[in-house]
């Protein structure tokens, strides 16, 4: 086991336990690691900083809602890399990246699709969503829920384009912020 995956299962296990100040740097080092992976990965399919930061917010929020589903006696690193390698195939899909636009050696990891649905993190995550106002909350469920393009999400939601982008990035980070408020008490 490397130091990184010492000090951050560490944190981890202490954060399960309660320990708030653990939790809030657990995220903070994991989103540090996250953004670093998806911009070497985004950048091969002409995706930037916004995008990135997009899928870091979506994988802390899904580390949050699942944290109850690790396993302990396993190292930490493969179970985050394993939750953020399927933010990312599950953006490329929203996003209609060509399989061709893909490297090869990933091109297995984008057919793989993780189906199940934890009722628990459903809940969880309807729950923080209605303390949003509503044009984040559409943004958010259009997008990244109901998995719509940007453009189909700005036709329901009756905004601009940049209105949904600008909706979901914001409201992300209110509901991160709403997570560690809620890990704190």
């Amino acid at each position: 086991m490397t130091t990184l995956e010492i000090e951050l299962k560490a944190l981890m296990l202490a954060s399960l336990d309660g320990n708030a100040a653990s939790y809030r740097s657990l995220l903070d080092r994991l989103s540090r690691r996250l953004r670093a992976y998806y911009k070497a990965k985004l950048v091969t399919v002409g995706k930037g900083k916004v995008e990135a930061e997009d899928l870091v917010q979506e994988t802390i929020l899904a580390i949050h809602l699942k944290r109850h589903t690790y396993d302990q006696r396993e190292p930490l690193t493969p179970w985050v890399h394993a939750i953020a390698r399927y933010k990312l195939i599950d953006s490329l899909r929203r996003n209609r990246v060509s399989f061709s636009e893909v490297p090869l050696d990933e091109v297995d990891e984008v057919m793989a699709h993780d189906d199940s649905a934890d009722a628990e993190s459903a809940y969880d995550i309807r729950r923080l969503m209605q303390r949003l106002p509503q044009g984040m909350q559409c943004s958010i469920q259009a997008v990244k829920l109901d998995g719509l393009s940007i453009a189909e999400a700005a036709n329901r939601c009756g905004l601009s384009e940049s209105g949904v982008k600008v909706n979901i990035h914001r409201g992300l980070k209110a509901l991160a912020a709403l997570i560690a408020r809620e890990t704190r008490t």
